[in-house]
């Protein structure tokens, strides 16, 4: 099987200017993006908590014909309830855009693309965040690798929905609503700071030969996600892997179920 490689969350970092941005007016309530352009991790006891937000909502963004499944959303959703504390709730918010025509998709078009389409930002009590399902490769492809998904902001990521496509629902390749499920929880649990990217440790669990990753072979966060074969075996039973023990420390830790 092909090797596929996950690009870690930080793949990609962007310098965010101290320089005041201009206003977006949602309802009654005035926001200011750049909260929503911060590092990856940095916002993991805000998502987690209900400190700051009671709320989140999710701006599911797709290239028309690349949605991804309603299963994979749903099992997203349970994800997050599952760990963090909204008493306000979570809200979904799924729409399409025409292809951007740009495939494949450098870093800088990537940020671009939520610049143009991006919608919904933080507000007093409700915390945003951007998922962009697209219809084309990454650029960081290679003739051994391929990018699945990057989550490069505190309350943003990617998924390269095109490439799972021809990764999934055929004779010997994974169900494909297990596979989106596995890497959009894999680039959410690094927008949470796992593993030890902005939610501290809380025993030693990060993989040495491989950071930001967990040690252990069966959580989520393990690096062997990042391989076609490692992908391959963590699906095999037809299920999404989970967190383990220590990532979930590590989460309520930080503010998180």
């Amino acid at each position: 099987m092909k090797k596929v490689l996950v690009i870690l969350c930080v793949g990609f970092v962007l310098l965010v200017s101290c320089s005041k941005e201009n206003d977006v007016t949602e309802g009654i309530e005035t926001v200011n993006p750049i909260t929503n352009k911060q590092s990856t991790g940095s916002s993991a006891n805000d998502l987690l908590s209900d400190k700051k937000f009671k709320s989140m909502v999710i701006e599911v963004v797709y290239v028309a014909g690349f949605q991804p499944t309603s299963i994979a959303i749903n099992n997203f959703v349970a994800f997050l309830e599952a760990r963090t504390h909204k008493p306000n709730g979570i809200n979904i918010v799924l729409r399409s855009i025409p292809s951007p025509g740009t495939s494949p998709y450098t870093n800088e078009e990537i940020v671009a693309i939520e610049e143009t389409n991006r919608t919904k930002y933080n507000t007093s009590n409700e915390i945003a965040v951007w998922a962009f399902f697209a219809d084309g490769e990454s650029a960081r492809n290679t003739s051994s690798g391929v990018v699945l998904g990057t989550a490069y902001r505190n309350t943003s990521f990617v998924i390269y929905e095109q490439t799972i496509h021809g990764l999934s629902n055929s004779p010997f390749k994974p169900n494909r609503s297990v596979l989106e499920t596995t890497i959009i929880t894999h680039e959410f649990g690094h927008i949470f700071g796992l593993t030890n990217l902005g939610t501290a440790l809380q025993s030693n669990h990060e993989d040495g030969e491989h950071p930001k990753h967990c040690n252990i072979k069966t959580c989520l966060m393990f690096w062997s996600a990042e391989t076609g074969s490692g992908i391959g075996e963590m699906v095999s039973g037809g299920t999404a892997p989970q967190l383990d023990a220590q990532c979930i420390a590590d989460l309520r830790a930080n503010g998180g179920k």
